[in-house]
């Protein structure tokens, strides 16, 4: 019901074009039928008015919970793969592993899925630590600290570079 195209139009556009971003939709339209042609159009959600904001915020929870699309159960970027059923780091040009904690795993996820961009220090805490959380920002620290830590264990030549009184960004630029 959006002016000049519809949200399943839009879903089916977005899929098509390869975007994994996760939808949800909004709508008033509450028929079976709907929400049926609503999640085959590519959604990954549906949720009809009236609802609660507990109810929306746990649905974004949840899709954020989701995993990426990986190959073979890796995300990978320049010169580390991140196995994402043992939660393992490794650097592709050599044969260093090391096990991640779930925070540093969902820190190192969350900034390849976002590769290319800055990410700030309250989009990070949100996402790893979640909207209701009491952690603060040095909790971020600490751990892109950790990670850091871990990449250099590793060898690779990627680095979580501080992007002064922004945030962070995931940056290789040797491979």
């Amino acid at each position: 019901m959006l002016p000049g195209m519809n949200g399943f139009e839009i879903a089916k556009r977005v899929r098509s074009n390869g975007i994994t971003t996760p939808i949800l939709i909004l709508t008033a339209k509450a028929e079976l039928d709907d929400k049926v042609t609503g999640l085959d159009s590519g959604a990954d959600d549906y949720l009809t008015k009236p609802f609660m904001t507990k109810e929306l915020l746990a649905r974004l929870r949840a899709l954020g919970r989701r995993t990426l699309g990986t190959v073979d159960g890796a995300l990978s970027f320049a010169d580390i793969a991140l196995d994402t059923s043992t939660l393992t780091l490794s650097c592709t040009t050599n044969a260093l592993s090391v096990r991640l904690s779930e925070k540093e795993y969902r820190i190192l996820e969350y900034l390849i899925a976002n590769s290319g961009q800055i990410l700030t220090r309250e989009q990070l805490a949100v996402k790893i630590w979640g909207f209701e959380s009491d952690a603060e920002y040095n909790n971020v620290e600490v751990y892109m600290s950790f990670t850091r830590k871990k990449l250099a264990f590793v060898e690779a030549k990627t680095e979580i570079k501080a992007v002064r009184g922004i945030g962070y960004e995931l940056r290789c630029d040797d491979v």
